[in-house]
């Protein structure tokens, strides 16, 4: 069926003005706490009024679940666009470098994911935690082919994926944009520290 250009041209004014609601209502949102924001800050953080957002999200929840489900998108598309190819090491600082990078590009959308999941309805917790068990399934999988292909120790995979969340996701409570590292060179420090431990190399 064809589209036309108008249709087109509308339904990306739709989705963009959608992305800056959730841009502002992250950045409020990690200023403030989820609960101190009501939706008429954040309306008018965009220039609009309630009944004007309401068109794009029924409610609060609602733009609290597109915040959860924008953060893990991003991370499931980065790692599934990495090519199978890629050494297991490699792929695993870059799913490290993932994590970090939201959370100079999106930090209220990290903050929110880390801290305000509980707030989510029944059946939006659900669908992220979906989300979030696949994308633990990818970073140990590559850890389980890291493994399998003589690159790291044998260890259980689910202990190490569960170590490689702990040592990146606790950045958010300390991690500076314009801080003494960048995000790539946290993530090459934490690989590194994660790969060959604090034992001096001889």
């Amino acid at each position: 069926m064809r589209v036309d250009l108008t249709t087109r041209v509308q339904s990306r004014q739709v989705g963009a003005k959608a992305e800056q609601i959730l841009e502002n209502a992250a950045e409020l949102f990690d200023r403030f706490g989820y609960n101190a924001v009501s939706v008429d800050e954040i309306a008018s953080s965009v220039g609009i009024r309630k009944p004007t957002l309401y068109h794009y999200f029924s409610n609060k929840h609602e733009i609290l679940f597109g915040l959860h489900e924008t953060f893990i998108n991003l991370l499931i598309e980065k790692a599934e666009a990495r090519s199978s190819d890629v050494p297991a090491p490699e792929s695993l600082r870059e799913m490290m470098t993932d994590i970090l990078e939201l959370m100079h590009t999106h930090r209220g959308y990290v903050r929110v994911f880390f801290e305000h999941y509980r707030e989510l309805p029944s059946d939006d917790q659900q669908t992220i935690k979906k989300k979030r068990d696949l994308y633990e399934q990818m970073v140990e999988t590559t850890i389980q082919r890291g493994i399998s292909e003589g690159d790291f120790r044998d260890l259980d995979p689910r202990l190490v994926t569960l170590a490689v969340f702990g040592i990146c996701n606790w950045a958010y409570q300390w991690y500076r944009a314009d801080g003494s590292y960048t995000y790539r060179e946290l993530a090459n420090f934490f690989a590194d520290v994660l790969f060959n431990g604090l034992k001096e190399q001889k």
